[in-house]
């Protein structure tokens, strides 16, 4: 298994530093998340092969992995010439995992208009709906995917909230048809009020698929009647959920961890806490050993 940190607390830092920062804090893979020098949100990737170097150099000397590259595209958008785009900076994104060494990304499904306001009119996809996102997200795929498999890169993708799908089911079976080794399942815990109520069955029924977790607390925004947070004006469609670390949310952590140990998970485990940017360093630190006690505790 792969401890890594999603280093997006620490992004004041030059590029040549996170390597530093991650092995001092008990860490020994980085899942690099977006940052402005390296793959941006949405846009080209701003890497060069003296970049490449630079930052090969640096991981290396700090005995530091990459778990994962996570670049954000909008490859389900159902506008055509935006997709285009983004399927260009993926397949930009891909050469640069390529280049670094790198044999896995992830990402998510592609930011389309979330289920309860896909068939608006209005929507802020400009009138596309859910339907449009998703068919707009296998064309997108039937061109990666081929590339993908030649270059040996597995993609790990997350439903999210406010995409357009952003529940467990159809992600899960969507994945699957992909049928491709190359493409897996990742479950983000501070998702899990979104994906559906029962953590243990959720893993199982995602375990054929499951590659990679997302390490963060959160609470549960449809406790307390639907009041857990207090939103206006009624009815928004805001999708709330925090980055938390462990224990300061309610994720049923046991559950969570001895299931994946009876499913045999053995993939990336990413401490993605965003939070706490005014104690990031302690928080990484907390996060790395509360994942490892909980990793030993039910190691079969």
């Amino acid at each position: 298994m792969k401890i890594a940190l999603d280093p997006y607390m620490h992004r004041h830092l030059r590029l040549e530093e996170l390597p530093r920062l991650a092995a001092e804090l008990g860490y020994e893979y980085i899942e690099l998340s977006p940052r402005s020098d390296f793959l941006d949100w949405w846009v080209r990737p701003r890497v060069y092969p003296d970049r490449i170097a630079s930052f090969r150099k640096s991981l290396k000397d700090h005995g530091v992995q990459l778990a994962s590259l996570l670049p954000m595209y909008r490859w389900a958008s159902p506008h055509e010439d935006e997709r285009k785009a983004a399927v260009e900076n993926w397949k930009r994104a891909i050469q640069v995992a390529v280049d670094m060494g790198v044999d896995t990304m992830n990402s998510e499904f592609g930011r389309g208009p979330h289920p309860q306001r896909g068939s608006c009119s209005s929507c802020c996809m400009g009138g596309a709906t859910v339907e449009s996102a998703e068919t707009a997200w296998w064309r997108s795929m039937e061109e990666l995917v081929p590339i993908l498999e030649a270059e040996g890169i597995t993609l790990h993708i997350e439903p999210h909230p406010e995409d357009f799908v952003e529940t467990l089911q159809p992600a899960v079976d969507m994945i699957r048809t992909v049928n491709s080794k190359r493409v897996k399942f990742l479950y983000c815990a501070p998702h899990t009020f979104y994906f559906g109520d029962d953590v243990a069955a959720m893993i199982r029924e995602a375990a054929p698929v499951l590659a990679h977790v997302h390490v963060a607390d959160t609470f549960n925004h449809k406790a307390s009647s639907g009041l857990r947070y207090i939103v206006n004006p009624p009815g928004s469609t805001a999708r709330v959920h925090q980055h938390l670390d462990i224990g300061q949310g309610e994720v049923p952590w046991d559950a969570f961890f001895s299931t994946l140990a009876e499913v045999g998970f053995d993939g990336i485990m990413t401490a993605c806490v965003f939070a706490w940017e005014e104690r990031a360093e302690a928080s990484s630190r907390f996060m790395r050993k509360e994942m490892q006690r909980y990793v030993d505790k039910y190691r079969k």
